[in-house]
């Protein structure tokens, strides 16, 4: 693990610092009240405090993931969500020896996060995310990332002010948790879906809809904590296989609701190919 992230995690247990221990082949963090967590084999560190509520996507799910992402297809929104943060680092953190931290909570495989870092080449990233699958990805998604299994509605297992950009792609957001870890002078990226996001699927396939009120539901839920400063839409048109689709599926909460036999039977009647638009909303939210 790159001592740049290492300097700024903390034991969720007690919140001291934590320093990287090995006995053969067998690694660990643990803090000075000896409180220990393992590095597994794949790389990530298992850095919850208790049990996980709730396992994350499985295998399958990031496999598919990982494949339709490998493929291309969300580039734009990898692309923007980069050239934000670089935009932040360099206005608000021009000082290269800072080494900033960008901490991507929800991370999944890592995907957008390597994008961020392969823009800002002086800068260390951490993947959280509670699928172990997720993170076995994560922990090699770019060679300056780091990956920790984290509940990120819990207190998350970093320093104050220890980030200069925190990443959130279509993920759960803990505001009083990410004020906290984020530099004053750093920002919040949200992604999350525009009205029309995947619009052909949804009534061919049955899938949730986005809540017309999203935006304004975000900025409410983190308003105690930032402001938001700005917020641009994002589109792309997509032409798709019936395979590619229902990975596309698998990637969003209907995977959670939907009867998967009859999922399979509609994207089966799909002709192809599919067209799709992707459409996201980036909003950047700064600390109060």
């Amino acid at each position: 693990m790159h001592h740049r992230i290492l300097d700024r995690l903390r034991c969720p247990v007690c919140a001291e610092p934590l320093a990287e221990t090995t006995a053969g082949t067998a690694r660990a963090l643990r803090c000075p009240r000896r409180h220990s967590f393992d590095v597994a084999r794949q790389g990530y560190v298992n850095l919850l405090a208790g049990r996980a509520p709730h396992s994350g996507d499985n295998a399958e799910m990031v496999a598919a993931r990982a494949d339709f992402l490998a493929a291309g297809h969300y580039d734009p929104v990898a692309a923007a969500l980069a050239a934000k943060a670089r935009e932040i680092v360099s206005r608000s953190f021009p000082n290269s020896d800072a080494y900033p931290l960008v901490v991507d909570a929800g991370a999944g495989t890592g995907w957008y996060l390597a994008a961020v870092l392969a823009a800002l080449p002086d800068a260390v990233g951490l993947a959280l995310d509670v699928a172990k699958p997720a993170l076995r990805r994560a922990a090699r998604a770019h060679p300056r990332a780091a990956a920790a299994l984290a509940d990120t509605w819990q207190r998350l297992p970093l320093a104050d002010d220890s980030a200069a950009v925190l990443v959130n792609v279509f993920a759960p957001r803990n505001g009083a948790e990410f004020h906290r870890v984020l530099d004053p002078a750093g920002a919040l990226l949200v992604v999350t879906p525009a009205a029309d996001h995947l619009a052909e699927l949804v009534d061919a396939l049955d899938l949730l809809r986005v809540d017309p009120a999203k935006a304004e539901r975000v900025a409410g839920s983190l308003s105690a904590y930032f402001a938001e400063e700005s917020a641009a839409e994002h589109r792309a048109r997509l032409e798709l296989s019936r395979t590619e689709v229902a990975a596309l599926v698998g990637m969003g909460p209907s995977a959670w609701h939907a009867d998967p036999a009859r999922l399979a039977e509609r994207i089966a009647a799909l002709p192809e190919p599919v067209p799709v638009t992707v459409a996201v909303r980036l909003a950047v939210h700064r600390p109060r």
